[in-house]
């Protein structure tokens, strides 16, 4: 399976990842604020990852990193 990882503490929730994933993986937490105040982005369904990296390749900030098997 691939493994996204976020640097949650840096995410600014702005959703870019979210909307640039082709399979619906990712989402914002509605649960949980960081440090500074939003709410971060996390994988909801590691499963259906293809490693496509569009994620990585949308976020302004660069926290994301996909790890392919």
């Amino acid at each position: 399976m691939n493994q996204v990882i976020f640097q949650s503490e840096r995410c600014k929730g702005c959703g870019l990842c979210v909307d640039a994933c082709p399979k619906g993986c990712l989402a914002i937490a509605s649960d949980r604020l960081n440090a500074k105040g939003y709410s971060p982005a996390y994988m909801k369904e590691g499963e259906r990852c293809i490693g496509c990296a569009f994620c990585a390749t949308m976020c302004p900030d660069c926290i994301i990193t996909v790890v392919k098997e």
